[in-house]
């Protein structure tokens, strides 16, 4: 079932890009995966905290850093540089993460998820705007974005001692539903999305050395993690911290680009390495359970 799921929400997305209900579907499938779905995993995980979690955040913000650093020492391109370390852990991290190693991993990726946008929310507005970004604006963004709001209040409901409820009937159901509406809605509009956008042989092109760069940085960063960094359970959670390293650019980055430079480039960057990441994400998976 975790296989069929993302998999079928993609046809019909696919198909629904078609039909007349398409731009009424998207923003409201959209919405409801940022600000209801992703937000109640992440009260739940951090409410209900598991060992571990903090550190998967700070290996999440770390690397986004490391990677944002990289290219732009490189490049010395901002926007290509967002699209590098802004990965989209949203649309395709959670289906794809829960697909491979199970619903059980849903903590671990919620924590890797949560350091990611943190990372994303300070900097994409500072990396696609033409003018520098008062720190009281990136601030305030921070601070309204779903997953800094889900984060204040899971330590809201840990302080009244929502933890140690014993009836955990209808929260456990509530998550479960939030776990299939999360990857119903991320696969759908990724489907929708990219029925609508034309890519070249030469964008596939790129985005495909740029993703080997990320992944050969993965490598490292996960290497270096698993022998030298003390992140409990590492064992288990090393297959979804490689992960990220596979995921292409955030999809909202070509929305806040539109907004601040009235330009849509990284629109052929977001898809193109979304098609080359679904390939090299099955061909991972396909691994996975052949070394399993």
């Amino acid at each position: 079932m975790s296989l069929i799921l993302p998999l079928l929400a993609f046809i019909i997305g696919w198909l629904l890009a078609q039909t007349r209900f398409a731009e009424r579907l998207k923003p409201l499938f959209a919405t409801l995966l940022a600000r209801l779905f992703i937000p109640i995993v992440i009260i739940y995980n951090m409410v209900f905290y598991q060992a571990g979690s903090l550190s998967l955040m700070l290996f999440s913000f770390i690397s986004a850093i490391l990677l944002y650093a990289l290219f732009m020492q490189c490049f010395k391109d901002r926007l290509g540089a967002l699209c590098f370390s802004y990965l989209n852990m949203a649309w395709l991290g959670f289906p794809f993460a829960i697909a491979l190693f199970g619903p059980e991993i849903s903590p671990a990726m919620v924590a890797l998820y949560i350091g990611g946008s943190i990372f994303g929310n300070i900097w994409a507005v500072t990396a696609v705007s033409s003018e520098p970004q008062p720190k009281s604006i990136i601030l305030k963004k921070v601070m309204q974005s779903p997953p800094f709001v889900a984060l204040v209040l899971a330590g809201l409901l840990r302080l009244i001692g929502l933890q140690n409820i014993q009836n955990m009937f209808w929260l456990d159901h509530l998550y479960s539903a939030s776990k299939i509406g999360m990857t119903f809605a991320g696969m759908c509009v990724l489907g929708m999305w990219l029925r609508r956008t034309k890519v070249n042989w030469g964008d596939l092109k790129r985005s495909s050395w740029i993703l080997g760069l990320k992944m050969m940085c993965g490598a490292l960063l996960c290497t270096i993690a698993y022998f030298y960094l003390p992140i409990p359970h590492i064992q288990q959670y090393i297959g979804v911290m490689f992960l990220l390293f596979c995921l292409p650019p955030a999809a909202n980055i070509v929305a806040l680009e539109t907004h601040y430079q009235g330009t849509g480039v990284s629109a052929k960057y977001i898809a193109s390495g979304t098609i080359v990441s679904c390939v090299v994400i099955a061909v991972y998976g396909m691994l996975l359970h052949f070394f399993k």
